[in-house]
């Protein structure tokens, strides 16, 4: 695990209550029936919308305010505009989220759902079932293989996420089978898209590849596909404004073009490709 002073403030703090709260599972471990994000994947290609995952994220510990609408509904509505998956917050101190939360979701939907935490001990695992876990690289450390299997052992699949090629190493010698890449360098918070397109070409062709953080238009869509990026992690952009039509105008970036859809929001916003980006969530 790398040295939590490299980390920024707000950074440091989350895994500060993450590790206050790592004995926070129910004591007995949990058996996940997990719906199969890869298949969930495939069904999007089929239908000629690009894979997105849509992320149920009410605040975040470095922007204003919080967004206060039923998160089932905002799931429902992000199922509608075409997302194949759903990830779901469930940090409660920094991000307003909680496993109650992801059990209303996953219970309204049928496409997977992953749980947004930051695990770093295998109690936490037990807290709530989900289809797919989200295990960081850079905050696990030497304990990556471990959690992985434990995970596995519930009946999880695990997105591990990345940043660099040496953490992108580590995360398949643990056998890790879906990776994520993070735009955002936890050190500062800056989004720089060349970050995926730089870790991409290490990625084995049997490993499903997800692009996280920074992705603001149908443009970002279109370049991080064009890098390799099986799926895309998406969640202010769509948060901002009316998630049907985000959801719909982001999943149809290959298919329309220009990627303008009518109704749409996400057109009207600023490009955050440019690395630059210091005011949104960690992950």
């Amino acid at each position: 695990m790398d040295d939590p002073d490299e980390l920024a403030p707000a950074v440091r703090s989350i895994l500060s209550a993450a590790r206050e709260r790592a004995d926070a599972g129910s004591g007995e471990s949990v058996s996940v029936a997990s719906r199969d994000l890869s298949a969930a994947f495939e069904r999007a290609e089929t239908d000629g919308r690009v894979p997105v995952i849509a992320e149920v994220k009410p605040t975040s510990p470095t922007t204003d305010g919080a967004r206060d609408d039923d998160p089932v509904a905002l799931a429902e509505g992000m199922v509608a505009g075409g997302a194949a998956a759903l990830s779901v917050l469930t940090e409660p101190e920094h991000f307003g989220g909680s496993v109650d939360t992801l059990e209303r979701v996953r219970d309204a939907v049928d496409v997977p759902v992953l749980r947004k935490d930051f695990v770093v001990d295998e109690g936490q695992l037990d807290a709530v079932e989900s289809d797919v876990v989200l295990l960081i690289a850079r905050f696990v450390g030497d304990d990556l293989p471990d959690l992985l299997a434990a995970a596995r052992d519930r009946g999880f699949q695990v997105l591990v996420e990345v940043h660099d090629r040496g953490e992108l190493e580590r995360a398949l010698d643990a056998g890790a089978t879906t990776v994520g890449v993070n735009n955002r360098d936890l050190a500062e918070l800056v989004v720089d898209l060349e970050t995926f397109e730089s870790v991409a070409p290490g990625v084995p062709d049997d490993v499903a590849l997800i692009a996280e953080s920074g992705i603001g238009s149908p443009a970002d869509v279109r370049r991080m596909r064009a890098a390799g990026a099986d799926a895309l992690l998406v969640g202010s952009a769509i948060m901002d404004g009316d998630v049907e039509a985000n959801t719909r105008e982001l999943v149809r970036a290959e298919a329309d073009g220009d990627g303008a859809a009518e109704g749409g929001a996400v057109a009207d916003e600023e490009d955050v490709s440019d690395t630059r980006d210091t005011t949104e969530t960690p992950t």
